[in-house]
């Protein structure tokens, strides 16, 4: 038995043995105030079974008592143990199980975590459960195929709120409060969020569009109670009004194509502190990562990322908590069809109407750098076991996935696809559904076969490139056709690819589409008849429109052309596009890294799409620092974005997003003196800048970059004086940064002392800003000693800290710093050892970043 890294041969052989569950959850957190690290868990469980041994998953410091259908279980506490769970032997039958645990509070994001604000000192408590973490807090079979429902008791200080996926009533007398849910519901999809939660109250109410593969039983007209929840010293920040908004936009968008109505009995969100990812879809009760309460002045970017979290948690409603993944294996279906779900009804329903311009530039860099890593696997990966599904929270899980889901609703059409996902919905309600389920519905819905498509997309791995060739006589095209190299890395497959080519010329001094053709290709090479005989034009995209999941190459002439023209292009979509191609070809050394940052340097300025600009800020400095060669970085390249930056800040429109992205992403960067002279400003509550906002969260990023600089004469002055202005649990992250920011070989060992030594200790927004501040810009050179210790820390962290802290904390401090052969060779010493194949991963998918800058530096330097 394997409780906490439970195998999916197991979880197929319990399922087989258990159904019919029902927990009675209860809970006592009246300590959650105090130090004691525990609190009280009683679960008693009503199920079926065969007869057969099976074992119960629990997490917890003590288990006080297990009672078997009235007979106590004499040696079940002393037996128990996390990695075995509660060892059950079960004749064929109905049973009642009666566990009663001590579980722990939570530090680290995982199970029910708690944090204490520093603002006001009042405590609040969330869980997180996916993958498989319910079991920290009550007993249960904790896989998805065993949908169960619930009933919830919870006992708290007074005049704290419960939130949960039910409506909880309290007895204020006792302060108790109760709930139930009356559906079926997978373990990892329960919520609890307790403590002294500021709640804003609304309701949506629309219609249900009937199609034909709408159930008879489903209204026509519905109410849903909205709820907000944040902490009450970020109540002031809260715009609750945008979020409705938002979110009822959602619900417009939902209830017109998905042919069912919101499952549930209403649909809280909850903004939670110290928060691991952007959001879970917990059914009725979605929690949130607290950072999308802005207490700061941010960009548009972050208005239309929490928005884009807002509407994929929301589609999960009904793909992923309505209709449920029978195992791991569909995490990638769960998570692709949302964020598919989410760019489409922001792009349609929102004011972001240019979601899928974000989607090409953002959301699919991601995918191709996770496709091109030696720890790639196809889109239906492997998931033997949960250790493994931890590690698939990834690019290709979400971004490839959701552009193969964008390249399947172009190859059948929109309205077969969104036929094929209402059936899928309507035969699989409150129960657990496989990808071949949903492909059989796309398929009876569209009249095509798709088996083929699934293999070649799904079962693969790597990406193809496409570009185009062609002859030119007389001024216009002789022949035209789209080439298809293999999919790298991987076995070289061709695929069938919906795809639009797309043909941009100068026109009145805007680079404006002459030309569209849309056609599928396959093979290694397809003609485009469309395009003979036609004007030959300056810019050539064989993906317009980013219909596809491919590397775009464009050709010299297009190249040269957009390196000259970039900020010209009209369109959003193609310039995007061109953004992404030449930044695709960095990474693979056919552009050189100088050559990229220059044209970021140049074209920048102009770019409107906030989204794109700071992805490409932060692509311009990973060129720069990783894949430019040292000496052009130090002598020329440094000084080139630093001003180019500060220039673009003083020409940008006062008190525009353009304006904040730029002076923020200087703050990263290794600065020229003019630079930190307003950084000094900034400091000081004052700038050069008109329209710039001064508020705590640009003092901070100034200061930490004052402070890496080696300008701050008494850092810990200067942290200690902004800290005590701002009070916030933000101000006390940015003091962590700034205090390891602290550019001194000294400090930079003592960080990482700390982080290797105390971090399982530490809470997770306190490790990962502590690695912030280890690593920024400026501080190489102080981190060399630590590369060897790097390698030897890294097993002890991987068995010590929790798996996801583990995770996120060898990712944030592997030493990209060091890029060099040696660093390579102490990474293969430790992949050489007997270690799981998640570490293994880990460590690979660094090693490989440092073997793609050393190969471009060497590029950029030829």
């Amino acid at each position: 038995m394997s409780s906490i890294n439970l195998t999916q041969i197991e979880a197929q052989q319990r399922a087989e043995l258990i159904s019919n569950c029902h927990y009675d959850i209860t809970l006592d957190v009246t300590s959650a105030p105090t130090e004691q690290p525990t609190f009280a868990s009683t679960t008693d469980i009503r199920f079926t079974s065969g007869q057969g041994e099976t074992f119960l998953d629990l997490r917890a410091a003590s288990v006080r008592e297990v009672i078997l259908d009235g007979t106590t279980i004499d040696d079940a506490p002393a037996a128990y143990t996390p990695e075995h769970g509660i060892a059950l032997s079960l004749t064929a039958g109905e049973h009642t199980l009666r566990v009663v645990a001590d579980c722990e509070y939570s530090r680290t994001g995982q199970g029910l975590h708690r944090f204490t604000d520093p603002a006001d000192q009042e405590t609040y408590l969330y869980t997180q459960f996916e993958t498989a973490d319910a079991k920290r807090v009550f007993a249960c079979f904790d896989q998805p195929d065993i949908k169960a429902t619930y009933s919830m008791t919870v006992t708290t200080p007074a005049g704290w709120k419960v939130v949960s996926n039910p409506a909880m009533v309290e007895d204020t007398t006792t302060n108790i409060h109760r709930g139930e849910v009356n559906y079926l519901l997978s373990t990892y999809l329960v919520a609890f969020c307790i403590g002294p939660y500021h709640e804003v109250r609304d309701s949506w109410s629309g219609r249900l569009t009937h199609h034909p593969e709408t159930p008879s039983d489903q209204p026509t007209e519905l109410t849903v109670p909205l709820g907000i929840y944040c902490r009450k010293s970020l109540a002031h920040a809260l715009d609750a009004a945008q979020i409705f908004r938002e979110t009822k936009q959602g619900f417009d968008y939902y209830h017109e194509h998905f042919g069912m109505a919101y499952p549930f009995v209403k649909y809280d969100q909850v903004f939670c502190p110290e928060y691991n990812m952007g959001a879970m879809e917990n059914a009725g009760c979605v929690t949130f990562r607290d950072e999308y309460v802005f207490t700061s002045k941010v960009t548009r970017r972050m208005y239309e990322r929490r928005c884009d979290t807002i509407l994929h948690e929301l589609a999960h409603m009904w793909f992923g908590d309505l209709v449920t993944m029978q195992w791991w294996g569909d995490l990638w279906l769960n998570e692709s069809f949302a964020t598919w779900s989410a760019a489409m009804s922001q792009a349609e329903a929102t004011e972001f109407d240019t979601a899928w311009v974000t989607f090409a530039n953002v959301e699919k860099s991601w995918a191709y750098a996770q496709d091109q890593l030696p720890s790639t696997h196809p889109i239906v990966a492997s998931a033997k076991d949960i250790e493994t599904v931890e590690q698939n929270f990834d690019g290709i899980t979400y971004a490839k996935g959701a552009s193969v889901f964008k390249q399947l609703q172009a190859y059948v059409g929109r309205e077969p696809f969104f036929a094929g996902v209402r059936r899928h919905f309507a035969n699989h309600a409150f129960s657990n559904a496989t990808f071949e389920d949903l492909l059989g519905a796309l398929a009876d819905a569209s009249g095509r076969d798709l088996s083929g498509w699934a293999q070649q997309w799904l079962t693969t791995t790597g990406i193809n490139t496409l570009r185009p060739t062609f002859t030119i006589q007389n001024g216009v095209y002789t022949d035209f056709a789209v080439e298809q190299t293999g999919a790298q890395p991987g076995a070289g497959e061709l695929r069938t690819h919906r795809i639009a080519v797309g043909l941009y010329s100068l026109v009145d001094g805007q680079v404006k589409r002459t030309k569209r053709v849309e056609l599928d290709i396959e093979g290694a090479r397809t003609a485009v008849p469309e395009l003979v005989e036609f004007p030959a034009a300056d810019l050539v995209l064989v993906n317009d429109d980013d219909l596809t999941y491919a590397l775009m190459e464009l050709d010299d002439h297009s190249l040269e052309f957009v390196l000259d023209n970039i900020a010209n292009i009209a369109d959003p979509m193609a310039r995007a596009l061109c953004w992404s191609s030449c930044w695709q070809m960095t990474r693979s050394g056919q552009m050189r890294a100088r050559d990229f940052v220059r044209l970021v340097a140049e074209g920048a300025r102009t770019e409107s799409e906030i989204f794109v600009l700071e992805a490409l800020l932060g692509q311009a400095s990973r060129a720069l620092n990783s894949f430019a060669d040292p000496q052009w970085a130090e002598s020329t390249g440094r000084a080139l974005l630093s001003d180019a930056l500060l220039e673009a800040a003083r020409a940008a429109a006062p008190g525009s997003d353009q304006q904040l992205a730029f002076v923020q992403s200087l703050s990263a960067q290794v600065m020229g003196d003019d630079a930190a002279e307003l950084m000094q400003q900034i400091v000081r509550g004052e700038s050069t800048l008109e329209g710039l906002e001064i508020d705590f969260d640009a003092q901070w990023r100034a200061l930490v970059a004052l402070i890496a600089r080696g300008d701050v004469s008494d850092p810990a002055a200067a942290i200690a004086d902004l800290r005590a202005k701002d009070t916030s649990a933000s101000g006390r992250n940015w003091a962590w940064v700034a205090e390891a920011a602290v550019n001194t070989a000294e400090n930079k060992q003592a960080v990482f002392d700390a982080i290797v030594q105390r971090g399982s200790q530490m809470s997770n927004l306190e490790l990962r800003h502590k690695g912030q501040g280890l690593t920024w810009a400026g501080s190489a050179s102080n981190l060399m000693p630590l590369t060897a210790q790097f390698f030897e820390a890294a097993p002890g962290i991987w068995k010590e800290f929790t798996s996801e802290v583990a995770l996120r904390t060898l990712e944030q401090i592997y030493p990209g710093w060091d890029i060099s052969e040696s660093a390579i060779a102490m990474a293969d010493g430790v992949l050489s050892g007997d270690h799981s194949d998640g570490f293994k991963r880990v460590l690979s998918e660094g090693q490989d970043n440092v073997r793609r800058a050393l190969r471009n530096r060497a590029v950029d330097a030829g």
